[in-house]
């Protein structure tokens, strides 16, 4: 394996112990990009934070499983882009919030004060 064309070697290519288990990919790596999908597809709307939430908690352990697997466990390009994603629908949710609580403190700002009585009404 090698980082770019005419670059050394990054890993020494000697002969592999027979009882290594073969490099797979890591299932959680593959959950964290689709809750991470679904976090951002559904950002706008409040619900989006929920599957955000739990793609993050769960790249989160993936990345510790890959660490301690010693390269055996791949999938660290899903598991950005899943948190990538994750981390977009947070921002998506946050913005939504916002908008909705200026949104709310503007009709509240336009409405009038009191009850308001008939003109005949001492």
């Amino acid at each position: 394996m090698t980082t770019a064309p005419g670059q050394v070697p990054v890993a020494p290519h000697g002969p592999r112990h027979p009882l290594d288990p073969e490099p797979i990919r890591s299932t959680k790596a593959r959950a964290v990009f689709a809750l991470g999908l679904l976090g951002a597809l559904t950002g706008l709307f409040v619900g989006g934070v929920v599957p955000a939430t739990l793609a993050l908690l769960l790249a989160r352990q993936a990345r510790r499983e890959a660490y301690a697997s010693g390269g055996f466990l791949t999938g660290g390009a899903w598991l950005r882009r899943g948190e990538r994603l994750a981390w977009t629908g947070l921002v998506l949710v946050a913005t939504s919030v916002v908008m909705a609580v200026v949104i709310g403190v503007v009709r509240i700002a336009g409405s009038p004060l009191g009850h308001d009585f008939a003109p005949n009404v001492d």
